[in-house]
């Protein structure tokens, strides 16, 4: 059984969203599924009521790390916030992953202090799955790292395909790099640098550069770019949904239901938490404005990269890396 630590006090609806995300969870997977809820002492009384022993356990942290704290200062000073506490338990071996709505920087700063990065990762990508018209899409950077160098572009591109073939079972993962045009040379500097280091990689099958009107057709599975740019499309294909049901009801069109169940496949809810990647342990990122649908589907990608041995097999791959001079 798989053993999930959960931050309560992450999230802008914490604590009451991730309390109704742990008790969906278990009632979806009971059989597979333990959960360690980490948070203050006068919550952790108050949820013990709600679940069964069996199931819950229990880790106290009194501190909590908020949006506008810098992340590396705070983190160092909260020796005993839930984000620190959660991912000390992941290194210990007391519970198989980590999941967390709080603040995006200070659950990576976290997680590199505690877990550690594997070797051959200069810098942890946060990657998110978008939905395209064949299936989904893996983005490697939506966040962590604005500014990044052809090498860790290269990285990216390991990482995310790893994930892929042993996660989500996709035998020889599409490698793409995002660009404004397919020539090898488009994008300059570090862009045309990568190109060069992913076209060179014999382990991966790389497909060229994906333009942005190419990501929704399905024409890779991982798309590798910097956090810059993977950020702002993460935030707008989060934006989609909503605006396009908005349209359709504005012109009085799609009433009972039907048009909000289509475009269910745009919901950043379905994909819940983005994993952390290169660090030596599963951490899960939700968005800060994630309900409990969210935080519950979070949970499932930590369990589900925790079950998959994903950190071995990615630490194995990186170590062929090296070996190559790559």
């Amino acid at each position: 059984m798989i053993r999930v630590a959960l931050d309560l006090l992450g999230g802008d609806a914490a604590p009451e969203a991730v309390l109704e995300a742990a008790a969906a969870a278990l009632e979806a997977w009971p059989n597979d599924l333990s959960l360690l809820l980490v948070g203050p002492g006068d919550l952790l009384r108050e949820a013990r009521t709600r679940f069964p022993p069996n199931q819950v356990g229990w880790l106290g942290a009194e501190e909590f790390i908020g949006p506008m704290e810098p992340p590396a200062l705070a983190v160092r000073r909260k020796a005993d916030s839930t984000v620190v506490r959660g991912l000390e338990a992941v290194r210990d071996g007391r519970a198989d992953g980590f999941v967390s709505a709080g603040p995006t920087g200070a659950t990576v700063v976290a997680s590199v202090l505690t877990l550690g990065l594997l070797p051959g990762v200069d810098r942890p990508p946060v990657g998110a799955l978008f939905p395209t018209a064949t299936g989904r899409v893996l983005v490697m950077d939506v966040g962590a790292n604005v500014d990044v160098r052809p090498r860790q572009l290269h990285q990216f591109a390991r990482l995310g395909s790893t994930y892929l073939r042993r996660t989500l079972s996709i035998g020889r993962p599409r490698v793409g790099l995002l660009n404004i045009g397919v020539e090898g040379e488009k994008g300059g500097g570090a862009i045309a640098a990568a190109h060069g280091l992913l076209s060179a990689d014999p382990e991966l099958h790389f497909v060229g550069n994906v333009e942005g009107h190419q990501i929704v057709t399905g024409a890779c599975d991982v798309l590798v770019c910097g956090g810059f740019v993977g950020n702002v499309l993460l935030k707008f294909y989060e934006s989609i949904a909503e605006f396009v049901l908005g349209i359709f009801r504005n012109a009085g069109v799609g009433e009972g239901g039907k048009l909000g169940e289509a475009l269910r496949v745009l919901d950043y809810t379905e994909y819940g938490g983005a994993p952390l990647f290169g660090v030596d342990g599963v951490a899960v990122i939700c968005h800060g404005t994630s309900p409990a649908r969210a935080i519950m589907n979070g949970i499932r990608t930590a369990a589900d990269c925790a079950a998959s041995g994903f950190t071995s097999v990615t630490r194995t791959s990186l170590a062929r890396m090296q070996e190559s001079g790559a």
